[in-house]
């Protein structure tokens, strides 16, 4: 019988972070990863009102023009990512793994058990629909939609990752066609359940937990001021 050594993944509670801000992070992160200088490493975070445009996306799904959301206080970023348009907000966990992979699609289904799993254990019976199409990647509860992946992958390592929706504002949802998909519902664990009080916290070490596990992993637990000092003292060609 075969024993694999067992891997690291750095997990870094990041709070609440500009998307501009996470997307520099991340790029220095898989330059890191590329020279082998860092473990896998996840990004667990949430951001400030945000619509993300994939390279997939079309611009019928800002129907009410940018002017308009940008007039609400959610900015729009294009984002080398799979996918196409998505919203990020307050109270939506998002996570990104910056990892080496060779299966892409299994690493998706990866993200996807471990989503579920994490969604499972706050009451919320998901499941991963990457099979039935890449327009159907991310979990669902029932034929509602309750998480997000989209990835990118550059010399064989991930950025971007996924998000769920825990107790943040659905309403922004409303104003795109998520995801490309005409007529989907959205939901969230909050929608899903009745429990009170704040989700987010607990949420956020459950998938932490999950993701390391479903990766086969051993989490370790990296504060952001010593990911800083990590990536200060690399000289990463």
């Amino acid at each position: 019988m075969c024993h694999h050594p067992v891997v690291d993944l750095w997990t870094v509670q990041l709070g609440r972070v500009p998307y501009a801000e996470a997307l520099a992070l991340q790029e220095r992160l898989r330059a890191a990863r590329q020279a082998d200088a860092i473990p896998d490493t996840v990004l667990i975070l949430e951001h400030p009102p945000v619509y993300t445009r994939g390279k997939r996306s079309d611009p019928a799904e800002l129907p009410l023009g940018e002017a308009w959301y940008r007039d609400r206080g959610i900015e729009i970023v294009d984002v080398d990512r799979g996918g196409k348009v998505t919203y990020h907000g307050p109270g939506q966990l998002v996570a990104y793994p910056i990892a080496r992979v060779t299966d892409v699609l299994g690493f998706v289904s990866r993200l996807e058990e471990a989503m579920v799993a994490a969604l499972g254990q706050e009451g919320v019976t998901a499941r991963g629909r990457a099979r039935d199409g890449r327009e159907f990647t991310g979990t669902w509860v029932g034929d509602r939609k309750i998480g997000s992946i989209g990835l990118h992958v550059s010399k064989g390592v991930t950025t971007h990752g996924l998000s769920v929706n825990v107790d943040n504002d659905m309403t922004p949802f409303e104003w795109i066609v998520p995801c490309g998909l005409g007529g989907v519902a959205m939901t969230s664990v909050a929608m899903e359940t009745d429990a009170e009080g704040a989700r987010l916290p607990c949420f956020r070490k459950r998938m932490g937990h999950e993701l390391a596990r479903a990766l086969g992993a051993r989490q370790r637990l990296v504060t952001p001021a010593r990911l800083a000092r990590e990536l200060a003292g690399l000289t990463v060609g």
